[in-house]
């Protein structure tokens, strides 16, 4: 009998089923971080294939198809739908060992109760199944969500972004709370004028407020911080090779502002200074309102600038990088501490070799306010696998407090990502359950089972401040 995808998957030991079982899979989801459409939620979005539901916008499966030589036109292209799933029906067998391999089977079994494992030949019995369960009401958007008991969404949204859709799905009756996430990463592109300015542009027109001076940039960015509040976000997010350090002052701020506003390219050394400034201004206002900060460090994004150039940021053409963290990260946490502006924050490694320097770096701004008010994030992008969600917990047990972890996000664009909680509870789950059958944590299902059920749902739950379904 075939062990793959048992409902052991992942979980060597009877201790780590027992907690598996009894702890982690009774928990609803709280997905804090994703890049899912609003707008697809708000209408209740019905996908017609299978290659709408699951390629649409997945660079993780862009990137994998490309490696194994599939042209792009079935990746971002126009290729026919089918034609595309069969390039991924084809590139799936390559990918083993990638968790790719797992997750596209996990999706097929969690959402559509196909156990077959996909492949050129099995593809069109697969795209057939699949398709005719699309059609139903338990795979609309809305029934998605029910499916796996998500009690929590936060979409990752820019301050120029409407927040029409949030409203309409307020009003919607969903039991789901969808709440919006405060991104303002384009509010630091002085230095590319012909990217920062149309922006500027488009954040004055939702915010109906005319900005020309460095003043009103401020009072509209309030103005929508608030905005964000106000149909429940709590959380801002900011994507940055590492922190900026040695901020400038208002009037240097507002100078380069000008400067970027007369179309002029602002040099390194003075963007970087604006970005300092503008960081502790955004998190100034989080702190004022209780958000959490999340801070997505070290990745080199848009490295192809042909991919750039053609198809746009986000499409898979971005990797690890080997910026230095330690003094950019401690630099800018301890100056917001040093003001007592220091919020609840969550920083996120996409490279291993800073796993210890974050996990350890959290624990100098822990200030006896919040437990865990500075968390070490989630395995994150490339390392959101196995070995990497053990990476991160292991450095985070050994140099600071696994059990107030807040745990998993699914950082995803697609609404068949929900099966990344259940992989991820189980190498939680795994990797205690070792620890009891080597005698180093103690076989006891209350002690261990909570601090279980902590980290896959009630320290999230507790520690955003959202309000959940009744």
């Amino acid at each position: 009998m075939s062990t793959f995808l048992s409902n052991r998957f992942l979980l060597h030991s009877d201790a780590a089923w027992g907690l598996y079982r009894d702890h982690a899979a009774p928990q609803p989801i709280v997905d804090y971080h994703c890049h899912l459409s609003p707008q697809d939620i708000a209408a209740n979005r019905r996908f017609s294939t299978l290659t709408e539901a699951w390629l649409e916008g997945d660079h993780y499966k862009w990137r994998a198809m490309r490696a194994n030589g599939v042209p792009e036109r079935f990746c971002t292209g126009d290729a026919d739908p089918y034609d595309k799933f069969l390039a991924w029906a084809d590139t799936v067998p390559k990918t083993l060992r990638n968790p790719l391999y797992h997750w596209t089977h996990l999706e097929l079994q969690r959402y559509f109760g196909i156990a077959d494992r996909l492949n050129r030949e099995s593809a069109p019995s697969i795209w057939a199944r699949a398709n005719e369960r699309l059609a139903t009401d338990a795979l609309s958007v809305h029934g998605m969500l029910d499916t796996f008991r998500v009690q929590v969404v936060c979409t990752t949204d820019d301050p120029a972004d409407s927040l029409d859709a949030h409203q309409a799905i307020r009003a919607s009756g969903l039991r789901t709370r969808v709440y919006p996430t405060f991104r303002p990463d384009r509010a630091l592109d002085v230095h590319q004028p012909n990217v920062f300015n149309p922006w500027v542009d488009r954040l004055a027109a939702t915010a109906n407020f005319d900005i020309v001076r460095f003043a009103d940039f401020l009072q509209v960015l309030r103005r929508r911080h608030q905005d964000f509040h106000d149909v429940g976000g709590r959380l801002s997010d900011h994507g940055l090779n590492r922190c900026p350090m040695d901020p400038c002052d208002e009037a240097e701020a507002g100078a380069t502002f000008d400067a970027a506003r007369s179309g002029r390219v602002v040099d390194g050394a003075a963007a970087e200074r604006f970005a300092a400034h503008m960081m502790a201004f955004f998190g100034r206002l989080d702190a004022e309102k209780g958000w959490t900060m999340q801070l997505h460090l070290g990745a080199r994004r848009n490295a192809s600038t042909r991919a750039m150039r053609g198809m746009g940021r986000d499409t898979g053409y971005d990797s690890i990088g080997d910026d230095v963290q330690a003094d950019a990260l401690g630099t800018f946490l301890d100056r917001l501490d040093r003001e007592g502006a220091l919020p609840k924050t969550i920083v996120y490694n996409v490279n291993p070799a800073y796993n210890y320097v974050f996990a350890t770096m959290i624990g100098n701004f822990q200030d006896g306010s919040v437990p865990g008010k500075v968390q070490f994030g989630s395995g994150w992008w490339f390392l959101d696998q196995k070995e990497g969600m053990q990476w991160q917990m292991n450095a985070l047990s050994n140099v600071g407090l696994l059990s107030r972890f807040v745990g998993m996000t699914t950082d995803s664009r697609s609404f068949l990502s929900f099966p990344r909680h259940e992989y991820f509870r189980r190498v939680l789950c795994n990797l205690l359950g070792d620890d009891i059958v080597h005698g180093e944590l103690p076989d006891d299902g209350t002690l261990v089972g909570g601090l279980v059920e902590d980290v896959c749902f009630g320290n999230a739950a507790r520690y955003f401040g959202f309000e959940l379904p009744a």
